[in-house]
């Protein structure tokens, strides 16, 4: 039960923690899900923020035959670019070029700018256009390490361009290194509006008015329009792998628990993936209710134990009592019988010594010895506790008085025999007769006269005791002697005790006489050992 009890609080606490953090996790997800749609919104924001004033610039540049280095500045400088343009490294002019106008194009711009103008990389053989980088405003000493490349030579650049060209529309190319970096690696990207000649039909392409962008502070400027808390942010190109990473602002804690939200940036598809820093731990609320219900299925497990062991120790209480009632019960008519039976023994025993007594004296000292015997007796059961009781001891008991003046010979001889109460009542009582008569008229009667005791097993149920007297005076025949008070309480009130006949002969040279004693198993007469077995099983 008190198992029970705490699995099934157990269980309880479990699906409630379950409960709390599926919706600890749903409301995680909702506010990720929120966050990642609000810094999706703000980075396509900056980007159609500088989509806009590539349109304005591609507008202006169209309406002439060619772009002076001042016209363009001016342009630039009065857009005044405000915080909406933050995160680009500024606005760009690339002229598109034949491989035979090279020569002359680095010769025009040599003129006009500081240092010697060069277009590079080299035109491979069979590539009809180049587009290298005119002017980049601002003029500053990062974005002159771009003047002269040809970004149409390299693949991403060129399939941005195209795409524009094609859709004359702002596009966005993949991830790039900004010939900026110089020897840096950071991500980047450009947008490029195609700048068409106006009023040709067809159009004429005369280059692209662009916008280079570091990833990375491309990134942190939409973060300064929506905040990202403490979530982790990586924008990817067109896919999420790897070498697509544009930019990154990791996570206080990397928990893997991730969802993803598209960003298109001028006609550009990339992912925006947030991390959040909850991950697997449990949170506040759940770690609360499943202190408070271990400790609640913990305390009611004790309780339940507790009540259970008292229960017990209440139902072995009253076992108990039962029990020793039931022994106290049984002990109670055990010893009325025993008392019965010995009150019956002593009032035979006076009913024959007073047929027998010629004088009261002789009544008296007959009587005081017989009712010693028996108290004789009662103090080997008591010291056995009304057990069993050894058939030497009482035979050692009775005969004691004749063994310490050393003028008789005792001979004691047989093997560990163990006699029920009752029986070894009786048999003292007989053995008492029996040494009195020889101390009397027997062998015990006079210096050198021995007394053999020997006894055996019959059976298991069964010993045979073997009384032989010697070197006494001669037995008188039967005709000549009286019968007496011990041959009846021998043959009569011993011999049904003992549920055996007893033979006693008088033989010339000595009393002989042999009893059957039973053995009985202790389950017959140890009451309280039977109890306790019971009560046990």
């Amino acid at each position: 039960m008190p198992i029970a009890l705490f699995l099934l609080v157990s269980a309880i606490t479990a699906l409630s923690v379950f409960a709390i953090e599926t919706g600890e996790h749903e409301r995680e997800e909702a506010q990720m899900r929120e966050r990642a749609q609000a810094i999706a919104s703000a980075i396509e924001r900056r980007g159609n923020s500088a989509s806009a004033y590539l349109r304005a610039g591609s507008a202006l540049l169209s309406a002439g035959e060619d772009v002076d280095p001042l016209v363009f500045q001016s342009f630039v400088t009065q857009l005044q670019l405000d915080s909406d343009f933050r995160g680009a490294e500024g606005i760009g002019w690339a002229r598109r070029l034949r491989p035979s106008e090279v020569p002359e194009f680095e010769a025009r711009l040599s003129a006009i700018t500081p240092g010697d103008y060069n277009v590079y990389p080299t035109a491979e053989e069979g590539r009809d256009q180049l587009v290298p980088v005119t002017f980049l405003q601002p003029d500053t000493e990062r974005n002159r390490r771009a003047g002269g490349f040809d970004m149409y030579s390299e693949p991403t650049r060129r399939e941005a361009m195209d795409d524009a060209e094609r859709s004359a529309r702002p596009t966005a190319s993949g991830k790039i290194v900004l010939v900026q970096e110089g020897v840096g690696s950071d991500p980047g990207f450009l947008i490029y509006m195609p700048v068409f000649q106006e009023g040709r039909t067809p159009r004429r392409l005369k280059g692209f008015i662009y916008s280079p962008f570091n990833a990375q502070e491309f990134l942190f400027s939409a973060l300064e329009l929506e905040g990202r808390g403490d979530m982790g942010l990586r924008l990817y190109d067109s896919m999420i792998a790897p070498d697509r990473l544009l930019a990154e602002v990791a996570p206080s804690q990397e928990t893997g628990n991730t969802l993803t939200e598209p960003v298109r940036i001028a006609q550009r598809n990339m992912i925006l993936e947030v991390e959040s820093t909850r991950g697997g731990s449990l949170s506040t609320l759940s770690m609360l209710t499943l202190l408070f219900g271990l400790l609640v299925a913990t305390l009611l497990m004790v309780v339940a134990r507790l009540l259970t062991h008292q229960a017990r120790e209440d139902r072995a209480s009253l076992d108990w009592l039962a029990e020793q009632n039931s022994i106290r019960n049984s002990l109670t008519r055990e010893l009325n019988h025993r008392v019965k039976n010995t009150l019956a023994n002593v009032l035979s025993i006076v009913a024959l010594t007073r047929r027998r007594a010629n004088s009261l004296d002789e009544f008296a000292d007959s009587l005081d010895g017989r009712i010693r015997a028996l108290s004789a007796t009662h103090d080997l059961l008591t010291q056995s506790e009304w057990g069993t009781t050894p058939i030497r001891q009482v035979i050692t008991a009775e005969l004691a008085p004749y063994a310490q003046d050393g003028e008789n010979v005792l001979q004691l001889e047989g093997p560990e025999v163990e006699l029920a109460p009752n029986d070894a009542l009786s048999f003292g009582l007989a053995l008492h007769e029996l040494a009195t008569n020889a101390a009397k008229y027997g062998s015990l009667s006079k210096p050198g006269g021995t007394v053999s005791v020997k006894w055996s097993l019959v059976d298991t149920d069964t010993a045979r005791v073997d009384w032989q007297e010697a070197g006494g005076p001669p037995v008188p025949p039967e005709a000549e002697r009286s019968r007496g008070f011990g041959t009846d309480l021998i043959e009569k009130i011993v011999a049904h005790e003992l549920r055996h006949p007893v033979q006693l002969d008088f033989n010339e040279d000595g009393v002989r006489c042999r009893l059957l004693v039973p053995i009985r198993r202790p389950s017959e007469f140890a009451l309280r050992a039977r109890k306790h077995e019971k009560s046990g099983n």
